[in-house]
């Protein structure tokens, strides 16, 4: 049934849907994680878990239609501008789809007030923002206390630091959506629900506070996911190329070079979301 709300062609004319989509997914996957599973002994201790797999789940059709859609527009477009551009409208139906991700889980963590939910996010965002003390950083989010950001002394430290960072995880995303194109859903849901659950916490679960905590975590972290997006629809173009038995076709190298030009602008935001974190959003915020 979920394959069937939304048209990759009608998502890409209008990509704001895709926000009530993937809210509409997210906060589905939410509430059948505390209704169902949230009072099993066992699974409730992976509960953060679950609700990014459902969440993978109800957004794995639309993902897999809308690479195979782009990998087909390739023969017809030519020139790496217009390939660039037309792909442009996937990256903004991606993005929405995104968003709606955040603003849903972020919402949920707010008013159902239970970390336990999003336990393994936590856990996330405390190793990467306190790994000397990871315990006591957990403890510290069902007391409302602020976490301490640790990280390197300098700004350019920082920006080297991050930007390493981000670019092994953009080669995960590579790697990944590769093996399995759509499957790339997982690293881009379970990235949406550890913001999610750091806005929250920001927040203090007061939701007149969200809107604020949204603007402070997506300043630089909507070029960030883009790029993500970016290097995600490139390997997921190749990897139904290969599928379909175009390797080594003319057809194939025309998939390759798009993909080439994907990548290397998806590195290239990478690093101006990487300056944007190091020095904009401090000054925001």
């Amino acid at each position: 049934m979920f394959e069937m709300l939304v048209n990759p062609k009608k998502a890409e004319r209008y990509p704001w849907e895709l926000f009530f989509v993937g809210a509409f997914y997210a906060s589905l996957a939410v509430l059948l994680t505390e209704v169902v599973f949230s009072r099993d002994l066992v699974l409730s201790r992976y509960a953060g878990l679950l609700i990014v797999t459902f969440t993978v789940m109800f957004s794995m059709p639309f993902m897999y239609y809308t690479i195979k859609y782009e990998e087909s527009k390739i023969p017809y477009v030519r020139g790496t501008g217009n390939l660039l551009k037309e792909h442009e409208k996937a990256i903004k139906a991606f993005l929405y789809l995104f968003l709606g991700f955040v603003v849903a889980f972020s919402f949920w963590y707010i008013v159902l007030d239970s970390p336990q939910n999003f336990k393994a996010q936590i856990e996330t965002y405390c190793l990467i923002n306190r790994p000397s003390n990871i315990n006591h950083c957990v403890e510290q989010y069902g007391i409302q206390d602020s976490v301490v950001v640790t990280g390197a002394a300098t700004s350019s430290a920082r920006l080297f630091q991050i930007f390493k960072n981000n670019i092994s995880v953009l080669i995960f995303t590579l790697v990944f959506s590769l093996i399995f194109g759509a499957g790339v859903i997982f690293i881009l849901a379970w990235n949406a629900s550890v913001i999610a659950a750091a806005i929250g916490i920001f927040t203090k679960f007061t939701l007149s506070d969200l809107p604020f905590g949204l603007l402070r975590y997506m300043v630089h972290g909507i070029p960030e996911i883009g790029a993500y997006f970016i290097v995600a629809l490139a390997g997921g173009m190749v990897s139904i190329a290969i599928i379909k038995h175009e390797a080594g076709q003319e057809r194939f190298w025309e998939v390759l070079h798009d993909s080439f030009n994907l990548i290397v602008a998806s590195v290239i935001v990478l690093f101006i979301a990487a300056l944007m974190e190091v020095y904009l959003t401090p000054l925001l915020f």
